[in-house]
C-alpha cells in the first residue's frame, strides 16, 4: 500500500476552506467536533473487533479525522514530507506530544506510505473502548510506572518491529502538554534508533488547536484561531553515544519551529 494523499513536499489548508454546516450551527461550540470524533472512534472499534482494522483502514479512519479537523476550521501547515516518502527502509519518527490531535493525524501522513506503529501508553492496549483499535495496529505498550521495564520492552519489541520494516512512532515525553519542556524529552527514540541501526527523522507539532482536558485528555476544548503545524526533517543517522547528541539535535529542531510558530512564522 502506498496512497498518496499530498504528492507535493508540503500542504497548507485553503484560507477559503468553508466549514461544515453542522459546525457552524451549533455557534462555534465543539458539541458537533466531538460528537463526530466520538462517531469515527465507534466505527473503528466495531472495525476492529470484526479483525479488519489493518492499515488501509486505520490510514482511512485517520484521513477522515484530518478532514473534520479542516471542516471544523483547523488550519493545518505540512511541511518536510519529502524525507520520508521515499524511504526504503524503516525509520524512528521522534516528536514533541502536545494533543490528542497528532495521535489520531500521524497515520495518515505516516502510515500511508510505510508500514508503522506507536509506543503507546499500556492502559490505552487494554482498556475496553480503546483497546480493540490500538491492539489491531500492534503497537509497543508501555506501563510508565516502570522505566527499566518500558526501556526494555521499547528497545526489545521495536527493534524486532523495526527488522521486519514496521516504523516507530514515538512520542518521548511523559505526557501531553502545550510547554515543550526539554528536561522532559528523553532520550529512548534515539537510543532505540542506535540499536535497531536505523535513522530517526524529528517531528516538530504544534496542535493546541485541540487543547487536553483535565480529566480526559481527549475532550478538551478546541480553538479555531490556533493554527496546526507539523514539520518533520531530514533522516539524521544515531552517531554518538546514547545518541546524546542527535536528541540535542532533535530538541533544537523542535524548539527553533515552535519559536517561530509562536511568533506567527512559517518553517
Amino acid at each position: 500500500m502506498k496512497e498518496e494523499y499530498f504528492p507535493q513536499n508540503e500542504y497548507h489548508t485553503p484560507p477559503d476552506m468553508p466549514r461544515k454546516l453542522g459546525d457552524r450551527l451549533l455557534m462555534g461550540s465543539r458539541v458537533y467536533f466531538m460528537s463526530r470524533f466520538l462517531g469515527y472512534l465507534f466505527k473503528s472499534r466495531r472495525i476492529a473487533l470484526e479483525g479488519k482494522y489493518d492499515r488501509a483502514a486505520w490510514v482511512h479512519a485517520s484521513y477522515e479525522f484530518y478532514q473534520l479537523i479542516e471542516e471544523c476550521g483547523g488550519r493545518f501547515h505540512i511541511t518536510g514530507l519529502e524525507h520520508f516518502r521515499d524511504l526504503k527502509e524503516p525509520i524512528v519518527f521522534i516528536g514533541n506530544h502536545m494533543s490528542t490531535l497528532e495521535t489520531m493525524v500521524m497515520p495518515f501522513f505516516v502510515a500511508s506510505v510505510m508500514e508503522a506503529t506507536y509506543v503507546v501508553k499500556e492502559r490505552l492496549v487494554t482498556g475496553p473502548f480503546f483497546g480493540p483499535i490500538m491492539r489491531a495496529r500492534d503497537p509497543i505498550p508501555v506501563g510508565r510506572t516502570n522505566p527499566r521495564e518500558d526501556f526494555k520492552r521499547v528497545m526489545n519489541e521495536g527493534c524486532e518491529k523495526l527488522a521486519r520494516g514496521v516504523s516507530i512512532i514515538i512520542f518521548p515525553q511523559h505526557t501531553r502538554k502545550v510547554e515543550f519542556i526539554p528536561e522532559e524529552f528523553n532520550s529512548i527514540g534515539v537510543k532505540l534508533a542506535s540499536r535497531a541501526g536505523v535513522r530517526v527523522i524529528p517531528v516538530a507539532l504544534k496542535t493546541d488547536w485541540w487543547g487536553n482536558a483535565r480529566w480526559a485528555k481527549a475532550f478538551g476544548p478546541i480553538d479555531r484561531s490556533k493554527p496546526i503545524h507539523f514539520a518533520f526533517g531530514p533522516p539524521i543517522s544515531i552517531k554518538s553515544p546514547g545518541g546524546r547528541d542527535e536528541n540535542q539535535q532533535i530538541i533544537a529542531f523542535i524548539q527553533s519551529h515552535l519559536r517561530q510558530w509562536e511568533a506567527g512564522g512559517n518553517l
